[in-house]
């Protein structure tokens, strides 16, 4: 019988964000990244959006690991949920490994997680994988594409990278490496789509570096400037420019202070000596010696860039004498929230800089050219598209054909979707469950399709209640209903409305009452019912009503 390596995504096809693969092989799992995305303008109060990883739980006693590329929140931030269901060890660089650290502390998981730190270039055994951690570049340091070896061929799983030959630590990636990996043969190579609808090649980060210093030069204003807070590359280049100016840096937001914690501690950042001070001692300082780096590029509203543009942050108010250089591109999705930020700013008299006006920001992800090269190098077998909406995966594919792939040698799936492999075969093979968990709060998984359906009718459409006091003697109704409404109409400039609801919600309750035998079900839904068919016809919208009976 041939042997078999199933591949499958249960999160980052046909989306973005939400990363998570599953290689299955000689009966053991191994699973590489486990990301969040950011939930969708219509999931009302949702924080995030993780993997359903019921197929993981369902299997978890062949689970080896968890391998994880890199320390961005779509490839981390899903992990604390996902161990408290699956306690099993993480695989990873030492930036990762603190990164994911400081998530485990807040979930109370450090002690009981297994953590195996291993530097690119080195290898890392999980049970009959063997992953092989090759060197890449993204703007996040100790990224890795994995190679998991099978007795058919190494798979390549190239996680988020770019080619930069000019990188900001001096580290490039190592091509090399991918060569030698396609010359002993791969079966797979699984690769990274997000840039793929982009000509040429991605731009070095030390582009971005150059524009900061044009920005910071014979400048008299207060600067503060927002990125990713991953973004160690970025931020170190800004702490470098500050220092060139002689002026002091503070930083705000919690995420960003964390990542200069971990990145500074580690060795990842140097920070030029003398130039980093608490925001509370930046005040005295003029302001054309002033920079704050802080958390808000995508126009968060829990975040510190948010609350200086609305003038709720504690530390920093932002007006004329102020400049704002968002060093960041939107995410898709997050497009209206960063242009509400970016309009305040301006209301407020600030200076602000964005992508639009100057290079303010480069994507860590690869190009066509870039995504060619490592096709030609890895000289894959089989390809499977990640880490894309549909358009991206298919454009991919076609990339892999003009390269001269055989296009039924490429698998385009969704989520769920199982990629069977043998050494000379590709097919879809099946499903397992897979799709979106939100987390709200600290519930993960309690809010459902049913529950996020109420909540968009209920922010559409607003609620009208209907409060109606039943005699327990005899069932009569004992007074006329009382109409209680939130989000749909202000009462007191509707009383003719009003007295029509309460007219039919009595006729309504009063049909009801005059049968013996109905019960309190029966009565809810006939003046539901009423009320409902009423409004719509009346008003041309349908609010959730919701008949409470009250017995006196």
């Amino acid at each position: 019988m041939a042997e078999k390596l199933k591949i499958i995504p249960l999160g980052g096809l046909n989306e973005i964000g939400k990363n998570m693969t599953v290689y299955e092989y000689g009966g053991e799992i191994i699973v590489v990244d486990c990301g969040m995305a950011f939930p969708g303008d219509d999931m009302y109060g949702i924080d995030s959006v993780i993997p359903d990883v019921s197929y993981l739980i369902k299997n978890k006693s062949r689970i080896r690991g968890l391998f994880i590329t890199h320390g961005h929140e779509d490839h981390i931030g899903a992990i604390p949920y996902v161990l408290k269901q699956i306690n099993i060890p993480i695989y990873c660089t030492r930036f990762t490994a603190g990164l994911i650290k400081l998530k485990l502390e807040e979930h109370d998981l450090v002690k009981s997680t297994k953590m195996i730190t291993v530097n690119p270039g080195q290898s890392a055994r999980a049970g009959k994988f063997t992953a092989d951690l090759t060197h890449a570049h993204h703007p996040l340091a100790d990224p890795v594409p994995l190679a998991p070896p099978t007795n058919m061929g190494t798979v390549v799983h190239t996680g988020d990278f770019k080619i930069d030959s000019t990188p900001i630590d001096g580290e490039v990636i190592d091509l090399a490496r991918l060569g030698e990996l396609g010359k002993e043969g791969v079966l797979a190579l699984c690769a990274d789509s997000t840039n793929v609808e982009r000509p040429g090649f991605t731009p070095s980060e030390k582009v971005v570096g150059a524009t900061l210093s044009r920005q910071f030069q014979n400048c008299d204003e207060r600067i503060i400037v927002t990125t990713f807070a991953s973004n160690v590359h970025r931020i170190q280049q800004v702490l470098d420019a500050a220092a060139a100016c002689g002026r002091k840096v503070a930083v705000t937001g919690r995420s960003m202070e964390n990542i200069m914690k971990v990145s500074t501690e580690l060795g990842y950042m140097k920070v030029p000596k003398n130039t980093m001070v608490d925001i509370n001692k930046l005040k005295g300082l003029p302001k054309n010696k002033q920079v704050i780096v802080t958390t808000g590029s995508q126009g968060e509203e829990m975040s510190a860039l948010y609350r200086m543009a609305f003038s709720t942050h504690k530390q920093v108010e932002l007006g004329a004498g102020d400049k704002v250089i968002l060093s960041a591109s939107a995410i898709p999705g997050n497009e209206i929230t960063v242009s509400r930020v970016i309009n305040e700013l301006f209301r407020k008299g600030v200076k602000v800089v964005y992508d639009r006006a100057d290079i303010l920001h480069v994507s860590g992800h690869a190009c066509q050219e870039e995504l060619k090269i490592v096709h030609a190098l890895t000289k894959p077998r089989f390809f499977v598209p990640l880490h894309g909406e549909q358009r991206m995966l298919q454009i991919h594919c076609q990339l892999a054909q003009s390269m001269g792939m055989d296009r039924n040698h490429v698998a385009i799936g969704d989520n769920g979707a199982v990629i069977e492999l043998t050494a000379k075969t590709m097919k879809l093979n099946g499903t397992v469950p897979a799709g979106e968990v939100y987390v709200d709060g600290s519930g993960v998984g309690d809010v459902g399709a049913v529950v996020m359906r109420d909540r968009k009718r209920l922010a559409e459409d607003g609620m009208v209640v209907i409060v109606l006091p039943i005699s327990s003697y005899d069932n009569a109704l004992l007074a006329p209903p009382e109409i209680i409404t939130r989000g749909f109409i202000y009462v007191k400039e509707s009383g003719d409305l009003m007295k029509e609801l309460q007219e039919v919600a009595a006729s309504a309750a009063e049909s009801v009452s005059r049968k013996r035998s109905r019960d309190d079900g029966e009565l809810r839904g006939v003046v539901k019912s009423a009320v409902s068919s009423y409004l719509f016809k009346n008003t041309k919208r349908s609010p959730m009503v919701i008949p409470v009976v009250t017995k006196l």
